[in-house]
């Protein structure tokens, strides 16, 4: 991954193959962003016209590349545009500067060594540069063979290192905040690589097997259900959704405790490795992304591999509910009813309605620790990728003021996010002649319909939220900011966040 260097705003820029900018919008033309005097200095103060000769405005997403002038100590200077120039006294938004960073290190693919001198006003400003850093310069190429050779990788692989121009000489919270960012950037990229994995490399023993080897790395602790032990355990929907699989489901439990931590909380995420729909088997051209139903699972596991990293304190417990969603003969089917790990009778009337199966049995579990808020995260319904789109995650909850805190903490970590209710009429469609509930209620507000049957498997007086990731989870379009295609570690950041506000005290 990138190698991030941090250097003083006033020391001299070291040798670099190219040095980034950041141009912003405004009436008159491009406008050069602070942190670029001596770039602006090296073309004798004519640098915005210079760019707007060259066509650039400063727009959001714009990159503009030129010959660097006699005086820069590297061949090429890199303009990448923040959008709107912000009013006077008025920092740039971190979302702006995560994207336009993001945008220039996708744009230095190949490139050894780049310097950043992008608006850096504090240490936020300079985590966000440091995030988008990260995340824009990732690539998934593990199943390439051009990335087994050098030369390739020299001249297409992610950019080598970026230094960022920021900050002051012996400034600890500068440090800190790359040391977040770098944190956070790695394990969101782990989560990326998990969701872009094909299914045949990543069933549930594989994906169980990473979390194992992570929690001997940073000292968690891990416990693994086999389907052994489900049976035992009497978990019927997780086992229910892998029944039909060559390879069988798991149930881990992927603990981070602090000695000094009063607060608990639990993500519980859905890890079907690959999903078919089952015996109500999806239609074709519905089929070929379907690795990306673990999104939840992987970011869980990130974000409590992160708050280890972190040292947060607080105590994360992941919940990952991983299943292979297969038609076979001995594969769950329409009209049978599953018993669940709660007791709890489920009716299923629809083998591609799956997720919620998984996630009640996990989410049954982690109540039983009693922890002070669950948060369950899923590529859970279509139906919320028709409300919301591909960018914007869906926030439930049983608690106002938790949802309300949640979409918070997402926007605030560039994360679009929106609250949706959960209708009380919606609940009688999941009523079933022959088990406590269906697995299936009302057509229309599906996404809200899910989130209700959830709600059934938390346990009493505890806070919980769902996040559904359906749409952001996976960017089957072109890259954009510091977003790849494929696998977009959604929700990492947020439940990453929503921890480092419980340790300081501050939980919705």
């Amino acid at each position: 991954m990138t190698a991030l260097t941090l250097k003083p705003a006033a020391a001299p820029g070291p040798r670099a193959d190219a040095i980034v900018i950041g141009v912003a919008k405004a009436g008159t033309g491009p406008v050069v962003a602070p942190g670029a005097e001596a770039v602006d200095q090296a073309y004798d103060g004519g640098l915005a016209g210079v760019l707007k000769t060259l066509g650039a405005s400063g727009a959001e997403g714009e990159l503009t590349k030129l010959p660097a002038p006699a005086g820069l100590d590297t061949p090429l200077v890199v303009a990448v545009g923040l959008g709107a120039e912000p009013e006077a006294d008025a920092g740039y938004d971190a979302e702006a500067l995560r994207r336009a960073a993001g945008v220039a290190a996708r744009g230095l693919s190949g490139t050894k060594k780049a310097s950043f001198a992008l608006p850096v006003d504090g240490p936020g400003a300079l985590a966000a540069v440091a995030e988008g850093v990260l995340l824009g310069a990732y690539a998934f190429d593990a199943y390439k063979e051009s990335a087994k050779d050098d030369k390739a990788k020299d001249d297409s692989g992610p950019l080598g290192e970026a230094v960022l121009l920021g900050g002051e000489e012996g400034e600890a919270g500068y440090q800190a905040a790359v040391d977040r960012a770098t944190a956070i950037g790695e394990e969101l990229n782990r989560a990326r690589d998990l969701v872009n994995t094909p299914p045949n490399d990543l069933d549930p023993e594989a994906f169980a097997a990473v979390a194992q080897a992570a929690a001997e790395e940073h000292g968690l602790t891990v416990e693994v259900l086999d389907e052994q032990a489900l049976a035992e355990g009497g978990y019927g929907g997780i086992l229910g959704v892998g029944g039909g699989s060559a390879s069988a489901p798991r149930l881990v439990k992927l603990a981070y405790t602090h000695p000094e931590a009063d607060k608990h909380l639990a993500y519980v995420g859905k890890g079907i490795t690959y999903d078919s729909g089952g015996i109500s088997l999806k239609p074709a051209g519905h089929n070929e992304t379907m690795k990306c139903d673990m999104a939840g699972a992987a970011a869980v596991f990130a974000a409590v591999v992160a708050a280890a990293r972190l040292g947060l304190k607080v105590n994360v417990t992941g919940w990952l509910a991983l299943a292979e969603n297969m038609p076979s003969g001995s594969a769950t089917r329409p009209g049978d009813v599953l018993r669940m790990y709660s007791g709890k009778t489920v009716e299923v009337l629809n083998t591609d309605a799956e997720g919620r199966l998984v996630l009640a049995d996990a989410l049954w579990a982690a109540s039983a620790e009693e922890p002070d808020a669950i948060v369950d995260v899923a590529t859970l319904t279509g139906a919320m990728v028709l409300a919301l789109g591909n960018r914007t995650f869906g926030i439930m909850a049983n608690d106002d003021a938790f949802r309300t805190s949640l979409h918070e903490v997402a926007e605030e970590s560039g994360e679009p996010a929106w609250q949706m209710p959960l209708p009380e009429h919606l609940r009688k469609g999941m009523d079933s002649p022959v088990a406590d509930i269906a697995n299936m209620g009302e057509r229309m507000g599906g996404g809200l319909v899910a989130g209700l049957f959830l709600r059934e498997f938390v346990g009493e007086g505890i806070t919980w939220a769902h996040l559904d990731i359906a749409g952001p989870a996976f960017n089957e379009g072109g890259p954009f900011g510091y977003t790849p295609k494929g696998g977009t570690g959604t929700a990492v950041r947020t439940l990453v966040r929503l921890a480092e506000q419980t340790a300081d005290g501050d939980l919705g």
